[in-house]
């Protein structure tokens, strides 16, 4: 494989370069063939905002001085090729609009990191671009991010900038996590609680749960639903899905505190919870009620017509069963349907709504516990707690997406030493990620087909604002963008040296995009967190 030397993530071939072949400059235009029309658009905001150039629409396709889109649907949807032609025409062909777009992010790339600034730097903002073809595609469909805006809310012009970055990265999945025990984010017309109660706590823990210490401003905020029909456009022009996530049986304290007639009542004082202030794995599930059941169908009616994603997120994850074991309802729902353990009570919550999703269109995706008990038929699985629980869904012949914590948890730390804020877990540096591989080796042919892509995920316990998420995040993020999209050797027989050095470009792009991004000689002593407790963990992760 060759590609240009700072492409991120690298493409499957490049001929040449040749001698100069584009100037972008006043007599550029623009030919948009049909269905490439939103890809037009975006070139025409980020590179007219870059160079203060008009960037006008021409109907000829063959003009001079130009940017042609086209779609040749010979190629695979995503796949493109990208022609820089001596005679000052840049082609960008893609198998669909999706194609095309990513074949425009690598042209943005092209031009430099002066591309990614919001108005021009230089006296004559114009670019020139070397002769070559570029042909690419992606190696897996699902190359997805996570971000987790329960623990600390992530205000919408944030997500709208993070999408942004996801798609510069050629990433077109976002996860996104709107539900948990510290905060409900989604406005639910028929439940206005959920909001009005359930998306404000009154403190947070600062740091690791262990920690001493607290933050006393109250936290918290939500998005409206035009708020999410806004996020799930801007998604949907960048060729990003977006998956929601509503959290169910566990992590559900902030549904029940907002309420409480969702809790176990005839165990806990459900009255009296109060939505979560600290982290970790909460005790208070939902009941097994036909009434919570109804309760949740209205959540995700109101879901679904928000989100058109094939996929919904149920969570599944953590769900304590002491509650349920010490409920006399629970225990007595256990025996009405013929259920003979807890684990198979959290397996019939999730096939419930594995059935109700498929009868609506679409499917239920899940943390791998969901496997406990029982997989609904038809349920895809989120594999986190390693590779174990995908081998073993995708050997069944269920529809995985990896996403192992020991490798692509990006809220673990970056490196070791105090000087890494709020250490959490292993060290997974930027050449750990760069060497992850989604597909574990001995996976049958067929068994490797179920494998959907990957994921990295962004929980944000000790990440309070954006400038943390963007230190986590960033620059790992462009590592996992290179194996979610780029065909690499095995993990062992990669080039990192080569990856390195295309990153010293990289990050010119990252500053230009004000990315606040962990420095490779470590943190600045703003993006430090001296004497805020962490967990960090030592050694090398298993490999599970």
């Amino acid at each position: 494989m060759t590609y240009s030397v700072d492409l991120i993530p690298a493409p499957l071939s490049v001929e040449g370069p040749y001698r100069c072949g584009f100037l972008l400059d006043r007599r550029t235009t623009l030919y948009a063939a049909p269905g490439t029309e939103g890809t037009a658009r975006w070139l025409r905001t980020v590179l007219g905002a870059a160079f203060a150039l008009p960037l006008r629409s021409t109907d000829d396709e063959n003009a001079p001085h130009s940017v042609r889109l086209r779609i040749d649907d010979t190629l695979a949807p995503e796949a493109y090729r990208l022609h820089v032609v001596i005679t000052e025409v840049v082609e960008i062909v893609g198998g669909g609009p999706a194609g095309v777009f990513w074949g425009a992010q690598t042209l943005r790339q092209l031009l430099g990191p002066d591309a990614f600034r919001e108005a021009p730097v230089k006296e004559e903002p114009v670019a020139g671009l070397v002769a070559q073809t570029i042909e690419d595609a992606p190696r897996f469909g699902w190359r997805g991010l996570l971000l987790d805006v329960s623990r600390h809310f992530t205000p919408k012009d944030d997500v709208l900038r993070l999408l942004d970055l996801l798609a510069a990265h050629k990433l077109n999945v976002f996860h996104f996590h709107l539900t948990d025990d510290q905060g409900w984010r989604i406005e639910i017309e028929r439940h206005p609680r959920l909001t009005e109660a359930g998306s404000w706590r009154a403190r947070s823990k600062w740091g690791h749960r262990a920690s001493p210490l607290w933050t006393d401003t109250p936290h918290g905020g939500f998005y409206t639903r035009d708020d999410i029909r806004e996020i799930v456009a801007y998604a949907a022009e960048r060729h990003i899905t977006v998956v929601p996530e509503i959290d169910l049986p566990g992590h559900s304290q902030a549904a029940i505190a907002a309420y409480p007639e969702l809790g176990n009542t005839d165990v806990v004082d459900t009255a009296a919870l109060t939505v979560w202030d600290t982290w970790g794995v909460n005790p208070n599930v939902l009941a097994p009620t036909e009434e919570v059941l109804r309760f949740y169908e209205g959540v995700f009616e109101e879901v679904l017509e928000l989100f058109p994603s094939p996929f919904v997120h149920v969570g599944g994850d953590e769900c304590p069963k002491d509650q349920w074991k010490a409920s006399p309802a629970a225990q007595a729902r256990m025996r009405e349907l013929g259920l003979a353990d807890e684990d198979e009570l959290q397996s019939w919550f999730i096939r419930h709504f594995d059935r109700w999703l498929a009868a609506r269109g679409r499917r239920l995706i899940g943390w791998d516990e969901i496997l406990q008990g029982g997989l609904a038929e038809g349920a895809a699985v989120s594999s986190w707690r390693g590779y174990g629980g995908g081998i073993a869904a995708a050997e069944a012949g269920h529809d995985v997406v990896m996403c192992p914590e020991q490798h692509v948890y990006l809220d673990h730390r970056q490196a070791p030493g105090e000087d890494e804020p709020m250490p959490i877990g292993y060290v997974r540096t930027l050449e750990d990620v760069y060497r992850f591989e989604p597909v574990p080796p001995g996976l049958s042919e067929e068994a490797a087909a179920h494998i959907l892509g990957t994921q990295a995920n962004v929980w944000t316990e000790v990440m309070e604002n954006r400038s943390r998420v963007d230190y986590q995040v960033f620059p790992r993020l462009a590592a996992f963008a290179e194996v979610a999209w780029s065909a690499l050797p095995a993990p062992e027989e990669r080039d990192y040296t080569g990856f390195e050095r295309r990153m010293d470009t990289h990050y010119r792009r990252l500053d230009a995009l004000g990315v606040d991004y962990r420095p490779p000689a470590g943190p600045l002593p703003r993006q430090r967190r001296p004497g805020v407790l962490g967990r960090p963990l030592e050694g090398t992760p298993p490999n599970v």
